[in-house]
């Protein structure tokens, strides 16, 4: 293999630039490889449109794989939340490093929590999974869409055109930001999107030296969805209605060898219970939920 610097593809958000800082820092402590960082302009960056009206958070990630395929970088980083469920053509998902705190949080300018939130607060959100479970918690407050890199969203709420806003706590983390958070939502108050806190590093399939160097920085204990257990491992899913109205639960307990299957059960779960007609509400495009998150905290 070539000792040329590794071309890390990336958003050019300060978000996205921080992960990749911190993908391409690992993987010179592990293997000595120099990496360099390139950004690179998706689709998703270039409009002001929401998420749900222009293919979801995997606009943000078919720029980053041409690019991958057409050898302009050697591999690219993204958050794995972000990631469309399947497999990608050409494209080997080779490390989710450590993954940080799963959980969503909640900015207000005075630290006020959501429960203190006057009747018809406007709260901030570009995901319709955070939406929903809002109206969960909150029927009288309202969820208003959102767009623009971590640092706009903030001043929206320093500047008073938000009551609220909702974020991933990694994501400020990562920013240095969590002198903003007023409150940390728990698993049971808001689940967190599959794969939430965790980072995605992907390389062309066929670059199987570069594969095997990047799963030095693998952590071979990562989750989905929201999962927690050693031994034992629990699964919990949800399908939340984006007026909030209905919401289903289901859950399933196993080996961790039996991770995926686990998934497949709880998807059966809650699809017989009728999570397809919950999700038809208003649109499926607009439901919350663990397959089609529409999270973009960047």
């Amino acid at each position: 293999m070539s000792t040329a610097p590794l071309r890390i593809g990336t958003r050019r958000s300060p978000m996205a630039m921080t992960q990749a800082g911190f993908v391409a820092r690992a993987i010179t402590a592990q293997t000595g490889r120099d990496v360099q960082l390139v950004g690179i302009e998706s689709a998703g960056d270039r409009s002001s449109a929401l998420l749900t009206q222009i293919g979801g958070t995997g606009v943000f990630v078919s720029s980053l794989r041409a690019s991958l395929l057409a050898g302009e970088v050697d591999l690219a980083v993204h958050s794995l939340k972000d990631l469309p469920t399947g497999a990608a053509a050409g494209i080997a998902l080779a490390a989710v490093p450590v993954r940080d705190d799963p959980r969503d949080a909640l900015v207000t300018r005075d630290g006020a929590k959501l429960a203190d939130l006057p009747r018809g607060a406007v709260v901030g959100t570009g995901s319709p999974r955070r939406a929903a479970q809002l109206l969960l918690l909150r029927p009288d407050i309202r969820p208003v869409p959102v767009r623009g890199n971590a640092g706009t969203r903030l001043a929206k709420v320093e500047n008073g055109d938000l009551d609220a806003l909702v974020l991933g706590y990694a994501g400020l983390s990562r920013i240095g930001r969590l002198d903003a958070v007023a409150q940390v939502f728990e698993p049971d108050e808001m689940m967190p999107a599959a794969g939430q806190g965790a980072l995605a590093v992907e390389c062309n399939q066929a670059r199987e030296g570069l594969v095997a160097l990047l799963g030095a920085i693998d952590d071979p204990a990562r989750v989905g969805a929201y999962a927690s257990g050693m031994d034992v491992l629990r699964l919990d899913g949800l399908v939340v209605a984006a007026n909030g109205g209905t919401a289903l639960r289901g859950s399933a307990s196993g080996s961790l060898a039996a991770a995926e299957e686990l998934g497949r059960q709880v998807a059966a779960d809650l699809l017989g219970r009728g999570a397809a007609r919950c999700m038809a509400v208003s649109d499926a495009a607009e439901a919350g939920g663990h397959l089609t998150s529409g999270d973009d905290d960047k």
